[in-house]
């Protein structure tokens, strides 16, 4: 075993490596593993958006460096988005910079902003790169529990009583709180008058906001999930991150954007100029031509999560297995069946992989307060999301 250094000694062993590991192996030996795992997005960009692609890489002079910050007119697109989906008006010279996906753009904006004896607020369950980004960063963290049962209301109000109580018995205070709405993996959602309460909490004690809005773009049944940056003051103290991931299909691209405060914003841009020189230009042409495009491309990849969940939500219901569909986000975030509880997640995951045949992420990887849970991500087509509920049907009949 190589020997790790004092920075990576911090960052404990990666738990969905147990489960990774289990379905490499099954695959292996040949097994058909329906993988509803990792949130990896299955579905393709919009032709019109690969055909700028091709178009802009065939040019002799897209290929020299980019710029860090993201190419001018990338910036304004953002901008004339946010204005259109949330009534939001940004600068594109000091309010936003291009990121090479969220998960970059939040490690080195916590990298730019912590150093040790600096503590992070950060929900649990979470996003692993919610907490250790800050851990990372040499900074500590404190974790504010997450409800997972009651109302949409009661939830939201818990969740700010967590956060308030936990502030208080930091020492010395949390400089930053990390959020993300829809969340993953609980896929709790919050309304705007939720982030108008923090919004005034964190100016009156000084505390930066990181907001992560991944999933903005993935909300059904009339829901819409709000922008931080829509409460009044809030880019006084507010950042938030937005992707092209889920909605635009771009996993792969790796375009993001951290939006809001200028402090935060420039800070960032500062560190990444040492760092990188952005992303391939022709990516980034492509990204305007998707976000200056019509958003029935993301309607479309929404409405199409939204008709799997229907699926995988009636169908486990039907195995006996309780669940509800969430509003938002391309995750299904449900409680251990009663009478496989006493396995916890992990081990539980590993039944669903060797004896269904189906790969979902246990609870724990997402923290401490995730145990008793899974995570189903519905990136398998319709009649794959089928098959896997038939497997689970005759595992829950079999117990």
């Amino acid at each position: 075993m190589p020997e790790e250094f004092p920075r990576i000694k911090r960052l404990p062993q990666y738990v969905f490596a147990v489960v990774n590991d289990l379905k490499a192996r099954l695959r292996k030996e040949g097994e058909d593993i329906i993988d509803l795992g990792m949130g990896n997005p299955d579905l393709p960009p919009a032709p019109h958006i690969i055909e700028k692609l091709c178009e802009s890489a065939k040019k002799k002079t897209t290929h020299r460096y980019s710029m860090s910050q993201g190419i001018p007119r990338l910036r304004k697109a953002i901008t004339d988005f946010y204005k259109k989906r949330y009534d939001v008006d940004l600068d594109p010279e000091k309010e936003v910079i291009m990121t090479i996906g969220s998960k970059e753009g939040l490690a080195h904006l916590m990298l730019a902003m912590l150093e040790p004896g600096d503590i992070a607020m950060v929900p649990s369950p979470r996003y692993p790169i919610h907490y250790y980004a800050p851990v990372i960063a040499g900074a500590s963290v404190l974790t504010v529990p997450l409800p997972l049962e009651g109302s949409d209301s009661e939830k939201q109000e818990q969740f700010l009583k967590n956060i308030y109580e936990t502030y208080e018995d930091s020492y010395p205070e949390a400089k930053v709180l990390i959020l993300n709405f829809p969340n993953n993996p609980t896929t709790m959602t919050v309304d705007l008058e939720f982030f108008k309460e923090i919004v005034a909490f964190a100016k009156k004690k000084n505390l930066w906001i990181i907001h992560d809005l991944a999933y903005g773009d993935l909300c059904y049944d009339g829901y819409k999930a709000p922008s931080i940056l829509q409460v009044e003051g809030a880019k006084d103290i507010a950042v938030e991150t937005y992707s092209m991931t889920k909605g635009f299909s771009m996993a792969g691209w790796r375009v993001a954007f951290v939006l809001g405060n200028e402090t935060l914003v420039y800070n960032l841009k500062r560190l990444k100029s040492y760092l990188d020189y952005g992303t391939f230009t022709p990516i980034q042409v492509a990204s305007i031509i998707a976000l200056e495009g019509d958003y029935s491309v993301v309607e479309k990849a929404r409405d199409t999560y939204s008709k799997r969940l229907d699926i995988l939500v009636e169908g486990l219901n039907k195995a006996g297995w309780p669940v509800e569909k969430p509003k938002a986000t391309m995750f299904l975030w449900a409680k251990i069946p009663e009478k496989f509880r006493h396995l916890g997640s992990i081990e539980f995951s590993k039944l669903l992989l060797t004896e269904g045949k189906v790969a979902v992420a246990p609870g724990i990887g997402f923290g401490e307060h995730g145990e008793g849970y899974v995570r189903f991500a519905v990136v398998e087509n319709e009649k794959r999301i089928r098959q896997a509920i038939s497997n689970i049907k005759k595992l829950m009949k079999k117990y």
